[in-house]
């Protein structure tokens, strides 16, 4: 989004350019104007310490974990941010080779190495394939309503509960395996929230979710760490560009803002940092994330945004996605294990059960991934966990933490003397000041057409801005 005026600069000075947030949108459009000579005068405000937003890799475990942003998803020629990683030399070999970046996976997550019941002890995985087939066909399924004129459900969660409740009069199994299908099933849906950063798939709008666009190639890491792409970008610009520690309170638009350095020029708008210090400018590019757009909405805009604008801002959703990073000093799991499911037997998408989260939060967690070995004594596994739940475990203590999940392991293994993890790591996108979460998904309510209005720029005249 992007707010300007009509105040012409004055001639061969060039126009003022201010980018809000230096997450990876903030540097790319930093990166972008910085190699077009117009834009002389152009400075980054960041509200932290670092660059890079939630694309955080930090050293921990011997090793470099990602807090934030994991894979590139769909890494092959149509995916701009491997087109980057790929120019930077930040990629390893087998996720560059033309086997790998032509694999259809549908963007759907690849099925586990190992899934483990809640009751103790491992579930077929030819029955979670069996789920996951008619899963991820319903899934593909919704991409159908995208153009059309009216839908089944409103929200895919319905959908996809309305089909496998049809599905489910052909089952000739007994009830426990039936149950056990519909468990295995909410795992499922529990992994779609993660996908899509959402609490629950009945807030996800239906018509619009086949917008998501799916680029072959099979996910790949960063061997060195996500962060190192933002610090590539990050060491194209000037030194003087990126301005830290200033977040940002106000943005005055559509006014004639003055400075002493400047006489006679006039500027549009006028950025407010929290410590009082003012940045007049021609242009500001504004990057930060929808959470902390929604939840300072009132007073980070003067005049107020248009009400369209305000609306798609309200509109759109935006949810919170953790990773819980668990170090044990030696594996339970098999060598060759590379992603563990836990299935909560007492589960299903078709009831809407809602414990209390203190008692309950852990049975959001869609499992584990096995983290490639740092070459020292530790093994590490990285959980995920969406949602109302992933925002409690926020408030909890390590202490909380892990005896929360070496209970969980213990149960589902089946053994009561596993060695509890002897060290936690994990993210905290909700409580981040200037994050409030992890990304955005289209709701029940909105549209992809809220996104594109987001985008444009602000009216030169302030016309619809409220009163």
């Amino acid at each position: 989004m992007q707010s300007s005026g009509r105040q012409a600069e004055t001639p061969g000075r060039g126009p003022r350019v201010l980018v809000v947030g230096g997450g990876i949108a903030g540097l790319g459009a930093a990166q972008r104007l910085c190699c077009h000579p117009a834009f002389p005068h152009l400075r980054v405000l960041e509200a932290t310490a670092r660059a890079g937003g939630r694309i955080r890799s930090e050293r921990s475990f011997g090793g470099v974990v990602e807090v934030g942003a994991h894979w590139i998803h769909g890494p092959s020629q149509g995916n701009p941010v491997f087109q980057l990683a790929a120019k930077y030399g930040l990629l390893g070999e087998k996720a560059l080779s033309e086997e790998n970046q032509l694999i259809e996976t549908g963007g759907h997550v690849g099925l586990p190495s190992v899934s483990y019941a809640s009751s103790g002890g491992s579930v077929s995985l030819e029955l979670v394939a069996e789920m996951a087939r008619l899963f991820y066909s319903l899934i593909d399924q919704t991409r159908e309503f995208l153009h059309a004129a009216e839908t089944p459900a409103p929200s895919v969660g319905e959908y996809l509960k309305k089909e496998i409740r049809q599905h489910m009069a052909g089952w000739t199994e007994e009830e426990e395996t039936k149950r056990l299908k519909l468990a295995i099933l909410n795992n499922l849906f529990n992994v779609e929230c993660c996908v899509s950063g959402t609490h629950s798939m009945d807030l996800v709008a239906l018509a619009p979710f086949g917008e998501y666009t799916v680029l072959p190639g099979l996910d790949c890491t960063f061997p060195g760490g996500y962060q190192g792409l933002t610090d590539r970008i990050m060491a194209s610009l000037p030194k003087d560009v990126m301005v830290f520690n200033k977040p940002v309170k106000t943005i005055h638009w559509n006014g004639s803002f003055e400075e002493a350095s400047a006489p006679g020029e006039t500027f549009p708008v006028l950025v407010e940092c929290e410590d009082g210090s003012c940045f007049p400018a021609h242009h500001v590019v504004i990057t930060v994330p929808l959470g902390f757009l929604k939840e300072h909405l009132d007073t980070f805009f003067e005049p107020p945004l248009p009400t369209e604008k305000a609306e798609a801002i309200r509109k759109i959703g935006f949810g919170t996605n953790n990773k819980i990073f668990l170090e044990f000093e030696e594996p339970f799991w098999q060598p060759d294990c590379q992603h563990i499911q836990v299935v909560w037997r007492d589960t299903s998408p078709l009831e809407d059960a809602a414990p209390k989260l203190q008692d309950a939060w852990f049975k959001k967690l869609i499992g584990f991934w096995v983290l490639p070995s740092f070459g020292r004594a530790s093994q590490v596994l990285c959980g995920f966990i969406a949602g109302l739940e992933s925002e409690f475990m926020e408030t909890l203590s390590d202490e909380d933490v892990l005896l929360s999940l070496t209970q969980v392991l213990r149960r589902v293994t089946g053994n009561p003397r596993l060695p509890a993890p002897r060290s936690v790591l994990r993210s905290r996108w909700h409580s981040a000041p200037y994050t409030r979460g992890s990304y955005s998904y289209v709701a029940v309510g909105s549209s992809g057409d809220d996104l594109d209005l987001l985008a444009q720029p602000l009216p030169a005249d302030g016309r619809g801005a409220q009163g």
